[in-house]
């Protein structure tokens, strides 16, 4: 009787063994699935290779074939799919046609210059009702985006291009502004700034009774307007510029029609569109933020938006990029310190 008492405790004793370490498998199972599962959701957003398209005025343009490098450089230093698309023209329905191609194709991302923030409206709220994340440069004003991020705050540029023409012009005479279009927000910032500058500042400046002269953004056009305004105002002494294109286009005109000395521009370029210029007296003044910069600051912020980092998104931010290591917030737009001027002087420290 005992050694059947005995076999039946040693069955009962192995049965629970058994079952124990059943559960503790199942335990261990559990609690590595739960472990895995744990891992995976705490990956950080970064992990997925995000596609992040920039949309640029027109990718012809000296000014966005540089802004294109900056583009190149964020995609080698961060391993994610960057890249830039354009019209081959600044015409708005163009640039609409591009944007909803890459909304097609399904962008993480998409960092817009617009044509003309207000023809983008309705495509950039489409992409964001798809949750596309949106970042315009150059668009104060845009309504379908999630931040604007700017070089600098626009009125101080317009008045630094206006201090520049106005010693130029040593603070006297008659002068007209050029933009690259009528719907083009920063460069008519710039322009109504320089003006307010100058009534508040060079009262023997006067400004001529026209509209601003559009230069279609094309240096061609602004030298053909340019030498049309010198005719109708013979005594015109100054041209104040804000494409890339209008200063050159001018200094085109004013060497030209042998005024060089008489006539000055000052406004946004580039060395390499400009450079001849400013070598034969023509153009006195450059103004610009490096557009190669421009292009990683809107990348990185969209990164930063797509990583789930919108906190960061304040006063003092620091995108890693010379002009945009400390910029303000005001409301949704992102002011940075990023403007240069160049002169005949300096123009070789400056070589794009």
């Amino acid at each position: 009787m005992k050694r059947l008492l005995a076999l039946a405790l040693v069955i009962v004793m192995a049965v629970s063994l058994l079952t124990a370490c059943g559960t503790a498998k199942k335990a261990e199972e559990s609690t590595g699935q739960s472990s895995q599962q744990a891992s995976d959701q705490q990956k950080p957003a970064e992990s997925k290779k995000w596609k992040i398209a920039t949309v640029v005025k027109d990718a012809s343009n000296p000014w966005f074939v540089r802004m294109e490098q900056g583009v190149k450089k964020f995609a080698s230093d961060t391993g994610l799919e960057a890249f830039m698309k354009g019209p081959s023209k600044a015409d708005a329905a163009l640039q609409v046609q591009v944007i909803e191609d890459l909304i097609a194709q399904g962008v993480d991302a998409l960092c817009v210059v617009p044509v003309s923030p207000e023809a983008l409206e309705p495509v950039l709220k489409k992409a964001m009702d798809k949750g596309i994340v949106v970042v315009t440069h150059e668009a104060s004003n845009q309504q379908n985006t999630m931040y604007d991020i700017e070089a600098f705050d626009n009125n101080a540029y317009g008045a630094f291009i206006m201090d520049n023409l106005a010693k130029a012009m040593n603070y006297e005479g008659k002068y007209v502004t050029m933009v690259g279009l009528l719907t083009m927000k920063s460069h008519n910032e710039w322009a109504d700034a320089g003006i307010a500058r100058q009534k508040e500042k060079y009262p023997k400046m006067e400004l001529v009774p026209e509209q601003k002269i559009e230069s279609e953004d094309n240096q061609e056009v602004a030298y053909e307007r340019a030498k049309e305004i010198m005719k109708k105002y013979p005594d015109l002494k100054g041209i104040m510029g804000t494409s890339s294109k209008d200063a050159p286009g001018a200094a085109k005109a004013i060497e030209e029609m042998g005024k060089i000395g008489k006539v000055f521009t000052a406004g946004s370029s580039l060395v390499s569109v400009a450079g001849k210029f400013l070598e034969s007296g023509s153009l006195s003044t450059i103004t610009f933020w490096d557009p190669a910069d421009a292009g990683y600051a809107m990348n990185a912020l969209a990164k930063l938006i797509l990583e789930g980092k919108k906190d960061q998104i304040k006063d003092g931010l620091n995108l890693g990029v010379k002009g945009y290591e400390n910029l303000k917030l005001k409301g949704k737009v992102l002011v940075g310190e990023g403007w240069v001027a160049v002169t005949k002087e300096n123009m070789k420290d400056y070589n794009f």
